[in-house]
């Protein structure tokens, strides 16, 4: 027994820096919850300032921009998640056929690159794609007599363009959780369907996705975590006053409650809505996960 723990002894003193980092950075700042509860001034601090109660949340949930934040966030996060599991299963069959390696290693190179870029600089290369003057997909529209649109300018046009440019950054990281689940498919099992006269299609439909429906379906809860997070980062650096009304969400209303406005109750008592709901998807989507396909974290 004593071997034995000596054994993993350096492992579990491997995880003193990340579990010291995991409670400095997100264990302590959890203190600053109290501010949701006062009319924080940063002179007084906390003991100084005034405990107002649950004056920030009524203030909060009675601003017009609140619900339209939460209503865009809502909305932008779910399609997300949508795309976020359509599109990468489909692309992951879609390589599953091609029989050259070179060709397949080839295409999964080039979807994975734009997910190691920030999105700092992937909105710059979205800007000028999208660009009403030179972007190419308006010259490509105009080819065909379509007049330029303004997509980041327009509110039609922005919650379609955040959901289209985050499947294109993001969706070569699902891609790769496919693929590595198509491979532990018994190869047996396309034989005998072979045999039986299906076609590739009907081998897709009842040996492929069959054998990666468990990673779909823990995927899927998983994301559920996720429904009040519509990414701040990509929000951030696309939207601009015109599109304010269809692309501002929870994250860009505490920012901009927080750190211009210096309203800092009223935006902790955001930031602790949202993660109270957040919390509770993400306990609902693990009990989920291990009802449908028995995951668990430990």
């Amino acid at each position: 027994m004593k071997r034995k723990k000596g054994k993993y002894l350096s492992f579990h003193l491997m995880l003193l820096i990340p579990t010291a980092l995991l409670v400095v950075y997100c264990y302590v700042p959890m203190a600053g919850i109290i501010i949701a509860f006062q009319n924080y001034k940063p002179a007084l601090g906390f003991t100084g300032s005034k405990f107002t109660g649950l004056e920030n949340f009524r203030v909060l949930f009675t601003n017009p921009g609140f619900m339209q934040a939460l209503k865009n966030t809502v909305v932008i996060a779910f399609w997300k998640i949508i795309t976020g599991l359509i599109v990468p299963v489909t692309f992951s069959l879609l390589l599953n056929e091609i029989r050259r390696s070179s060709i397949k290693r080839t295409a999964q190179t080039i979807i994975y690159m734009p997910y190691f870029i920030s999105w700092v600089l992937m909105a710059g290369i979205i800007v000028d794609i999208l660009s009403p003057e030179n972007g190419i997909v308006n010259r490509l529209l105009g080819l065909f007599g379509v007049e330029p649109v303004f997509f980041l300018g327009d509110n039609n046009w922005f919650k379609p363009v955040l959901v289209v440019t985050n499947v294109w950054k993001e969706f070569g990281w699902g891609t790769i959780i496919y693929m590595a689940a198509l491979t532990g498919i018994d190869l047996n099992l396309y034989e005998a369907a072979a045999i039986d006269g299906a076609g590739r299609w009907k081998q897709t439909l009842h040996v492929t996705l069959p054998g990666i429906a468990p990673t779909i379906v823990l995927l899927t809860t998983l994301s559920l975590g996720n429904v009040l997070n519509a990414g701040f980062d990509q929000v951030y650096n696309l939207m601009s006053p015109i599109t304010l009304e269809s692309g501002d969400i929870i994250d860009t209303l505490i920012y901009r409650l927080g750190i211009k406005n210096a309203q800092f109750g009223i935006a902790t008592a955001a930031g602790l809505f949202k993660s109270m709901i957040s919390a509770f998807f993400i306990v609902t989507s693990y009990k989920l996960a291990y009802k449908f396909t028995g995951y668990r974290v430990f």
